[in-house]
């Protein structure tokens, strides 16, 4: 079962479903985002988190209007007062292959698995539900709405970002340290330059224009200079054969 939250919630606060569910005997209520739909590298990568009713979450809010050292620090409150928190990514590879609103999905299912104990109910950001028995409501800009929500905004946000961090070293040309692999001017200009890595979405536009991987250009590259070579030979009236 799954509803869409309307406009009435609002004035209740950033707790409102929360409160309304627990009275209602959901003991355990878990807020669902995802952050990463729409960078050109990288995964997508959900988290699901279950606040106790009571607690100090003052800080907490959507991961978008936080800055880095902001989301840091509620990051760590959010799991210090946590009961349960799951993290889901799904890769580049196999976002391609089933599509980034299946991928999203996907991670949202594998964050919700992820937690113990089981909750009661599921506050989804957006107005897709997601595949599962758990009730559920789907909110619309929930991370800006709900508190659990919120929470699993910066707790995707910030996982995620480590993880590009981590990519960041091993292909530094793209800069992802700095663009998270967002389509940014600098990244796009970098893989017309260079061609994509194992962890641009090559389904995506931007980068399916330029699905030449390192190796390949290097390939090329080296093709087109034996080319010259046997030209400037034919030139000097050396030919092949």
């Amino acid at each position: 079962m799954w509803e869409i939250a309307s406009p009435e919630f609002e004035g209740g606060g950033r707790l409102f479903w929360e409160r309304k569910l627990h009275v209602q005997g959901m003991k355990f209520v878990a807020g669902v985002d995802e952050v990463g739909r729409g960078p050109l590298a990288g995964p997508v990568v959900a988290a699901a988190v279950i606040l106790p009713p009571t607690g100090e979450f003052t800080g907490i809010d959507d991961s978008k209007v936080l800055s880095a050292r902001q989301r840091a620090s509620c990051d760590d409150l959010i799991r210090s007062q946590a009961i349960s928190i799951g993290i889901g990514a799904v890769e580049a590879e196999e976002i391609d292959q089933i599509n980034i609103l299946q991928a999203t999905l996907k991670a949202m299912q594998i964050a919700v698995a992820q937690l113990n104990p089981r909750p009661d109910y599921l506050l989804v950001d957006g107005i897709v539900s997601m595949p599962t028995a758990v009730p559920q409501k789907t909110i619309a800009r929930g991370d800006s709405r709900s508190v659990s929500i919120a929470a699993a905004s910066i707790i995707a946000k910030v996982y995620r970002d480590a993880l590009m961090d981590k990519y960041h070293e091993q292909y530094p040309v793209y800069n992802f340290g700095r663009n998270k692999g967002y389509g940014t001017r600098e990244h796009r200009q970098a893989i017309k330059k260079h061609g994509c890595c194992p962890i641009h979405r090559q389904s995506f536009r931007g980068v399916k224009e330029y699905v030449v991987s390192i190796s390949d250009q290097a390939a090329d590259t080296l093709s087109d200079t034996i080319q010259s070579l046997d030209l400037f030979a034919i030139a000097k009236g050396h030919n092949k054969g």
